[in-house]
């Protein structure tokens, strides 16, 4: 969903690393990817509903996965606040952060997701 996706980068503007929809073919360590979300429909008499799951990523290097762990943080800060209209007629019931973890991704690479539960819906 473009709006969801959409929301959340402009959420995420106030981190400081690039933020991408999908992962960048030349892209300088950090950067962030808000992945595809996956959502099932729910909802009842004139409500279009969909739930589900978004993951934020992120990529760093280095020794130490330690702008990284800052990074995470950020993003589940400012990630929080989603709520209300996000475009297309949609709105955000609500956001709630799943977990997160850190991952060497080969030599001094490291990969962070942060991974939300999401609900909104669409009057129809």
């Amino acid at each position: 969903m473009s709006a969801l996706q959409a929301a959340l980068m402009a959420a995420l503007e106030a981190v400081p690393a690039r933020v991408f929809d999908a992962p960048p073919v030349r892209g300088a360590v950090p950067y962030i990817v808000v992945e595809e979300p996956v959502l099932a429909r729910w909802g009842g008499a004139g409500i279009d509903g969909r739930e589900g799951r978004v993951v934020v990523s992120l990529h760093d290097a280095g020794e130490r996965p330690v702008r990284l762990r800052a990074l995470v943080a950020a993003v589940e800060a400012e990630s929080a606040v989603l709520s209300g209209d996000i475009g297309e007629g949609w709105r955000v019931v609500a956001l709630r952060l799943v977990r997160s973890r850190i991952v060497r991704s080969g030599g001094e690479r490291w990969t962070g997701h942060v991974e939300f539960s999401v609900k909104l819906y669409r009057e129809g």
